[in-house]
């Protein structure tokens, strides 16, 4: 069996960085996604890092995003020092081959190897331990101080 055109047009894209001017559809993103998989975030909670995303973190992170043809971004992470603190892609555009193709950008050309993850998304633990990373750490809240553990992951 070969790979579907849909994957094979995303394993073909290039992954950019992110303008200032494109960060309306970042939030899109990032609100989709995490409506799609987040299930057990609060409302409160949500809006408050939507909140915090849009007037904080992505202006103090390296954001990379896979883009379609007509330049629309599909899905983006975003990466501080030596770890991806943000990877999501649109809930329309997931199992395409997007997250693969930012991880191993990430990994081969950023040379990150450490990744954090709310210990609620099933889906997101079982993405990066099929790619190599293992949980070394475990903390009872996130770096916000809210009551969402996260584990800390490395690649191996």
């Amino acid at each position: 069996m070969g790979i579907s055109d849909d994957k094979m047009v995303i394993a073909m894209q290039k992954i950019s960085t992110v303008s200032k001017k494109e960060y309306d559809q970042i939030i899109e993103i990032w609100e989709l996604s995490v409506k799609a998989t987040h299930d057990f975030l609060l409302k409160e909670d949500f809006d408050y890092y939507r909140q915090m995303i849009k007037n904080k973190y992505l202006d103090n992170l390296q954001l990379y995003a896979v883009r379609n043809h007509v330049d629309k971004i599909l899905g983006f992470m975003g990466v501080s020092e030596n770890k991806i603190e943000m990877l999501f892609v649109h809930p329309k555009e997931m199992r395409k081959g997007i997250g693969n193709s930012l991880l191993d950008y990430a990994v081969n050309k950023l040379n990150i190897k450490k990744v954090d993850v709310n210990e609620q998304n099933k889906d997101a633990l079982q993405f990066y331990n099929k790619r190599g990373f293992a949980v070394y750490e475990r903390t009872t809240k996130d770096n916000e101080g809210k009551n969402y553990p996260i584990l800390k992951m490395q690649l191996k």
